[in-house]
């Protein structure tokens, strides 16, 4: 069964959709824990109500860039995932985790990569520049995470059409609702992959 991790800031809408599905038995996999720089954020009560273990791991609890990274491989270490999650984090993730675990780190961002990504591009920011650019279309993209900010293989995407007088927000819903479907669909489907590649 695959094993993941996962990693989350916010308020962990995306988290708990994947939670759900694991509960559903859509996806066969086990999530191991959550690692939030964020102690108050939504995404721990949802860990909480599925007794998911949390780690807060921050600058606030590791001041020491190398203390920090030392805390988050021992978390990863200690339960073996096969993938790591990062469901709405708002860090960018040290090379020594990426190098851990090779094309084993997935993230999920609001726009149809390579447009509007990199630092800067997230959240809000990205549906406002979207509107600004008077695209015709926008959508979540789920790819690995490289050292360079949202620059990873391209695992998956979903069109969402942009609307003639959408808001930021409005575009933000939308695109978070197939954010919600999408994500699950590429775990199990690479999720798969990576177990194979090891028998």
């Amino acid at each position: 069964m695959l094993k993941i991790g996962v990693m989350a800031s916010g308020g962990g809408s995306n988290f708990k959709a994947i939670i759900d599905r694991i509960g559903e038995g859509d996806l066969e996999a086990q999530c191991k824990f959550l690692i939030t720089n964020n102690a108050g954020c939504g995404a721990v009560g949802h860990a909480q109500t599925y007794g998911i273990p949390v780690y807060h791991i921050s600058g606030k609890t590791h001041p020491e860039q190398a203390a920090y990274e030392a805390a988050l491989l021992e978390v990863i270490d200690k339960y073996g995932v096969d993938l790591l999650i990062l469901a709405g984090y708002m860090k960018v993730l040290p090379v020594s985790i990426l190098k851990r675990l090779p094309d084993r780190v997935l993230n999920i961002h609001p726009s149809l990569l390579p447009k509007y990504g990199g630092r800067g591009f997230y959240g809000i920011h990205v549906h406002e520049a979207v509107i600004a650019a008077k695209d015709k279309e926008s959508g979540p993209t789920v790819h690995l995470v490289s050292e360079e900010v949202d620059a990873g293989r391209i695992l998956g995407q979903r069109k969402v059409p942009v609307l003639e007088n959408d808001t930021p927000a409005e575009l933000a819903a939308r695109v978070l609702v197939q954010e919600h479907d999408l994500f699950w669909r590429v775990i199990k489907e690479y999720g798969e992959q990576v177990l194979k590649a090891r028998v």
